[in-house]
């Protein structure tokens, strides 16, 4: 036999070894995007979407909660009261306090009490209060 009958330029694989072919390839390309690729599963990307919408309800909560606690009166009193709790204790006291009440929402928003007491306890000190301006 001549060498150019032999060798690549005239192999012909057979139809099993196409089909087990191309299920390889599948399988690699499908590993190689659900690990690097970023693919997700529509499962998998529904607790990624309920997950970020109860984050965002949660900073909402709480950015509503650490102004009310700052304008409340007693205020420095109460942040006093608070730096005091342990870290257990902190979000019972915001939801007691009633500052992570919002009106229209009749349940607690999960983590909301959390984000309020985490980012009161980052102030040193309370902001002024803005004096209330009017029209005489």
């Amino acid at each position: 036999m001549p060498d150019r009958e032999r060798g690549w330029p005239n192999y012909r694989p057979s139809k099993t070894l196409w089909a087990w072919s191309i299920v390889g390839a599948s399988a690699l390309t499908m590993a190689l995007g659900f690990t690097w690729g970023g693919w997700t599963t529509s499962g998998r990307a529904r607790v990624m979407t309920e997950i970020a919408v109860r984050n965002a309800k949660a900073d909402l909560v709480a950015g509503i909660c650490v102004h009310n606690f700052v304008t409340a009166s007693g205020a420095a009193e109460n942040l006093k009261s608070l730096q005091a709790k342990g870290s257990w204790q902190r979000d019972d006291f915001i939801n007691e306090g009633g500052w992570a009440k919002i009106a229209g929402i009749d349940d607690t928003v999960a983590n909301a009490a959390d984000a309020c007491a985490d980012q009161l306890m980052k102030l040193k000190e309370l902001p002024p209060s803005d004096p209330v301006v009017t029209d005489s």
